[in-house]
C-alpha cells in the first residue's frame, strides 16, 4: 500500500493496475463526475463559478453528515479488479454494482493462485466467529504452507491437463479452487462504494478484502477529495448510541450542555456554525433523558 499512497491523485486515476496481494490489482477504467458534479446535482441550479472551494465543501459535508445520499450517486466510476475467488465471493455481497465477471466457460482457467504470506496464517479467533486470532506456532504454519502449496499444484496439473485434452472448459474449471484469481469490470455510483467502504475497511472485515479496500479508498481519495474527507469525518468515523446507551450519557450530556451555555464557549475552530449547533442539539436531546 505505501507505494499507492506515494503516487499523484493523477497516476492514481491514470487507468495502470494498483497491486493488491500477490498478483491482484485494481485499476480505473472510466469514471464521471467530480466534487462539483455533487453540489451541481445538491444546487440543481449551480452554475460553475458561483460558489467558493469552501462553500462547496462545506455543502458536501452537510449532505454526508445529513445523510442526503442523491447527490453522491451523480459520481460513477468503472474499475478492473483483479481478486482470489474468496474475495470476490464476499465483494459480490455488494449488490449496488454492475458487474461482468471473467468467465472459465469461454477462456482457460486462470492459473495465477493466492499463496498467505507466513505472518497472514493465524488461529481461528476465539472471539469473533469469522475472523483471525492468534499467531500459529511456526511448525504448523509450514505444514499448513506445504498442504496448501501440494493442494494448489494438483490442481494446476488437474486444469492443465484438462485444457491440454481438450475437456470442455464449463467442466475442467470445477478443478478451480476459491484460492484462484478472477477479474471483473465493476462499475459503481460513489453513495454505494461509500456504504462498501464503510464496511470493507473495518477492522473485522477479512484481511485479504481490507487490501482491496484500502486501494480502493486512495483511489476515491484522488478521484473526489472533498467527498471523501466528508466520509471520513461523518461516517466512517462516527460512532451511534442506543438508547440504553443514551440512558446512561444522559448526565454527562445534560452537565457538559450546561457548562458550555454558562460559559458562552465558542465552536471550536473545525467546526462549522451549523455543525456546532447541531453538537448543541445533540446535547440537548441526549441530556433531556435523564429528566
Amino acid at each position: 500500500m505505501s507505494h499507492i499512497e506515494e503516487m499523484g491523485s493523477q497516476q492514481i486515476l491514470s487507468g495502470q493496475p494498483l497491486k493488491v496481494l500477490d498478483h491482484g490489482f485494481v485499476r480505473v477504467v472510466d469514471r464521471m463526475g467530480d466534487d462539483s458534479a455533487i453540489v451541481q446535482a445538491a444546487r440543481v441550479s449551480y452554475s460553475k463559478g458561483t460558489k467558493t472551494q469552501r462553500e462547496d465543501a462545506e455543502l458536501i459535508n452537510y449532505l454526508m453528515r445529513h445523510y442526503h445520499t442523491t447527490p453522491f450517486e451523480m459520481c460513477v466510476i468503472k474499475l478492473h479488479c483483479k481478486m482470489p475467488i474468496f474475495v470476490a465471493r464476499q465483494w459480490v455481497r455488494h449488490r449496488t454494482a454492475s458487474i461482468n465477471e471473467y468467465s472459465c466457460r469461454y477462456s482457460k482457467a486462470p492459473d495465477e493462485i493466492y499463496m498467505p504470506e507466513p505472518e497472514r496464517i493465524k488461529l481461528q479467533s476465539a472471539s469473533n466467529k469469522q475472523g483471525s486470532g492468534d499467531v500459529v506456532d511456526g511448525s504448523v504454519v509450514d505444514a499448513f504452507s506445504n498442504l496448501c502449496d501440494s493442494v494448489q499444484t494438483i490442481t494446476s496439473q488437474a486444469l492443465e491437463y484438462g485444457e491440454r485434452k481438450g475437456i470442455a472448459r464449463e467442466l475442467n474449471r470445477i478443478n478451480m479452487t476459491v484460492a484462484h484469481y478472477t477479474e471483473w469490470y465493476w462499475l459503481i455510483n460513489l453513495h454505494n462504494l461509500f456504504n462498501f467502504l464503510r464496511l470493507r475497511l473495518d477492522a473485522h472485515a477479512q484481511e485479504e478484502m481490507r487490501e482491496y479496500a484500502k486501494v480502493l479508498a486512495v483511489i476515491v481519495q484522488a478521484w473526489v477529495p472533498a467527498a471523501y474527507d466528508a466520509f471520513m469525518q461523518y461516517i466512517f468515523h462516527r460512532e451511534t448510541f442506543s438508547l440504553k446507551e443514551q440512558l446512561v450519557l444522559a448526565p454527562i450530556a445534560a452537565e457538559l450542555l450546561r457548562a458550555i451555555e454558562e460559559d458562552d464557549s465558542p465552536a471550536p475552530a473545525d467546526f462549522s456554525a451549523g455543525e456546532w449547533k447541531e453538537f448543541l442539539r445533540k446535547l440537548q436531546s441526549i441530556g433531556e433523558l435523564a429528566q
